[in-house]
């Protein structure tokens, strides 16, 4: 789906390698109008449209923690010469 990016950068020797992988979750799944509707306006009026929180947070939390929980680690950066802790 994305043969430039992935073939050209550090994330598309990643995924060859198999250091991350990607599942895709249909988030119109767990829409709960019968339009399955997964967007909305913008809170402030303005162009475009927004994802719905409430759709994008079941979405999220149905999908499966994976096996090696080290890619979903959120650090925040360490000043120069400390370790994180």
């Amino acid at each position: 789906m994305f043969p430039g990016p992935l073939g050209l950068s550090l994330a598309g020797r990643a995924l060859e390698a198999g250091t991350w992988s990607l599942e895709a979750i249909q988030i119109r799944d767990f829409a709960t109008d019968r339009h399955r509707t997964v967007d909305d306006t913008p809170a402030g009026g303005g162009a475009g449209m927004v994802m719905r929180a409430d759709v994008l947070a079941k979405a999220i939390d149905h999908a499966p923690p994976p096996a090696d929980r080290r890619g979903r680690t959120l650090r925040r950066p360490t000043p120069a010469g400390q370790r994180p802790g």
